[in-house]
């Protein structure tokens, strides 16, 4: 019958270029684990990748061809997770405080002594094994604690993992209808030194105050999640490239207008924006938020920008009046297709304004043309 702390059919590697110590710690652990020997790093390193079924390592650090510290490192830097996450205890012989605390910073979980009895040994590895399948289960309800909940406790965004469900449902609706999609990436670049100058819960409520602002401009149909510490990620349905560049530029001026202000010092709120659009070639809802995230990257190169598929935009303070602003904004969230009628009335005000405009670009605007088709709907 299996003893405490045994995992049926699963392997413990010893790892030591002495034959008598493997000898030893195999007669020990045999009776409640399979039990794998190799004589050097090289071969435990060998064995760990291509062995799954390995789910503790015990070494020595004195060994030939790669020593017990260079397979630490192997496996704590290991990409893949499994190998990364494996509990290493260090057979301790001779060495001094200086090499155990080596091995410690290095990532080994456990020591133990080469002249320890069975019972300790085994009381050890039990212990640890425990900690081990703590650690999994936590960290498996961790993940399914991130899979149910919507929103993101602090900010009151969506969870990276439901933005990207609702994102889903608006991808697969734009296709089905020949709709646009967009996305918008933005991060606060400030935020780290926020919360070095005035604390990181000054830093947080900061954070708090812009998802706020951000979700109050938004439409119902948008949906906005906090991909990162201070990141967030904008998916706006019916909106092309030119309307999010807008809106990423508007909201930009917006947070560079703002100030943090800790003991009468003012802290500047730096910000920088990804925009992927309609007309970038994306298969999923998951091409154009990692292409708006990429560009995200591409504009923290230099904060203060813009980054879209043609577009880089260095952004400067707004010119425009704060009621012509107002205006213009709510311009850009309409639908001519909804407003209908009124659509045409608007076109109708607004061509005077229109023609001045485009004349001072040296662009003729066909007024007479445009005219006759707005009496025509009438």
């Amino acid at each position: 019958m299996a003893q405490a702390g045994e995992i049926p059919e699963k392997k413990v590697l010893i790892v030591d270029d002495s034959k008598f110590v493997r000898t030893t710690f195999n007669r020990i652990l045999s009776a409640s684990f399979v039990v794998r020997e190799v004589a050097d790093g090289e071969a435990g390193w060998q064995a760990i990748e291509s062995d799954s079924s390995i789910v503790m390592v015990v070494s020595d650090l004195d060994m030939p061809k790669l020593d017990g510290y260079g397979l630490l490192e192997r496996v704590r830097g290991a990409a893949d997770e499994r190998i990364k996450a494996l509990p290493v205890i260090i057979i301790s012989g001779a060495q001094n405080e200086g090499a155990k605390k080596r091995a410690r910073d290095l990532g080994a979980n456990d020591f133990i002594s080469k002249e320890a009895d069975a019972p300790e040994v085994l009381s050890r590895i039990d212990n640890l094994l425990k900690l081990v399948r703590a650690s999994h289960d936590l960290e498996q309800n961790k993940q399914v604690m991130e899979q149910t909940v919507t929103h993101d406790p602090l900010t009151g965004t969506f969870t990276p993992h439901y933005l990207m469900t609702e994102g889903r449902k608006h991808f697969s609706h734009s296709r089905r209808h020949g709709g646009q999609l967009s996305v918008m990436a933005f991060r606060i670049d400030s935020f780290q030194e926020v919360a070095k100058t005035a604390g990181k819960d000054v830093a947080d409520q900061l954070l708090a105050r812009i998802a706020k602002l951000v979700s109050g401009t938004l439409r119902h149909e948008d949906s906005i999640g906090r991909a990162s510490e201070s990141t967030f990620v904008v998916i706006s349905t019916g909106a092309g490239a030119s309307q999010v560049m807008a809106f990423a530029k508007r909201l930009h001026q917006q947070l560079q207008g703002a100030q943090v202000a800790y003991r009468g010092q003012a802290l500047k709120i730096v910000s920088s924006f990804g925009i992927a659009a309609p007309n970038d070639a994306a298969n999923s809802i998951e091409d154009l938020v990692k292409l708006a995230l990429q560009r995200l990257q591409k504009a923290g190169t230099t904060p203060e920008r813009i980054v879209g598929a043609d577009e880089v935009m260095v952004v400067k303070q707004a010119t425009l009046p704060s009621d012509i602003d107002r205006a213009v904004h709510v311009l850009e969230q309409a639908n001519a297709e909804r407003l209908g009628d009124a659509s045409n009335e608007i076109l109708r005000r607004l061509l005077p304004f229109l023609q001045a405009a485009f004349k001072r670009v040296k662009i003729e605007l066909p007024v007479d043309k445009i005219n006759a088709i707005l009496s025509k709907h009438k």
